[in-house]
């Protein structure tokens, strides 16, 4: 929290958001899991506006329904927002969250070019993930806010021109959060294996 309130104190101006809109969506390296082969994928996360040039930062939680098969989870920020990454910390059942975000200080310090918005949804970080060997479920995650006063941050580098400093940030308490499920199922080749030795038992008893 402190490092989300520290990179909007010297990034410039501030706004709270009135109609523009923003998004925090988040992908899973695999749709379907095999515990019994692997017990490890990526979550990552990405963040997207409608207006602005760059995003700044961003502050989330990453509740989880379902999460009980999780041992673990560690977050790594994107090289751009490295200045002010913080880890949550898995608090377990599939829970944690992150800080990220980086100093602009226009003209001196501009933000940097991988943040920049208008190519697509903007990559922030992801969270590998630990679940239990031979585990089986569904895992629901869902991205919030509530670290901070901000949930995610952007700037506009044209705006404000002559200004001291120039540019315009504004701060997102509550954009579109993102979901996203994993099925965690036993590998296809011990289910056909239980299924084959389902078809013998029932010749048997005829």
């Amino acid at each position: 929290m402190k490092n989300a309130i520290a990179l909007a104190a010297v990034a410039g101006i501030a706004t709270a958001a009135a109609a523009q809109s923003g998004s925090l969506s988040i992908v899973a390296s695999q749709a379907t899991v095999d515990s019994t082969m692997t017990t490890s994928f990526t979550l990552s996360v990405y963040g997207d506006a409608d207006f602005a040039t760059h995003i700044t930062g961003a502050a989330f939680n990453l509740n989880a329904s379902g999460g009980d098969m999780v041992t673990d989870m560690v977050a790594s920020g994107a090289a751009w927002g490295g200045l002010g990454f913080e880890d949550q910390g898995h608090t377990g059942g599939g829970n944690t969250g992150m800080i990220m975000g980086q100093i602009t200080f226009l003209p001196f310090i501009a933000p940097d070019a991988a943040s920049a918005l208008g190519n697509g949804p903007v990559f922030l970080g992801s969270f590998a993930v630990t679940i239990a060997a031979d585990s089986s479920g569904t895992i629901d995650w869902s991205l919030a806010g509530g670290i901070g006063t901000f949930a995610l941050e952007v700037i506009d580098v044209n705006a404000n021109p002559g200004g001291n400093p120039p540019g315009l940030i504004t701060q997102l308490a509550s954009p579109d959060f993102g979901s996203v499920s994993v099925n965690v199922v036993p590998a296809p080749s011990a289910m056909a294996v239980l299924g084959l030795g389902g078809l013998v038992a029932g010749r048997r008893r005829r």
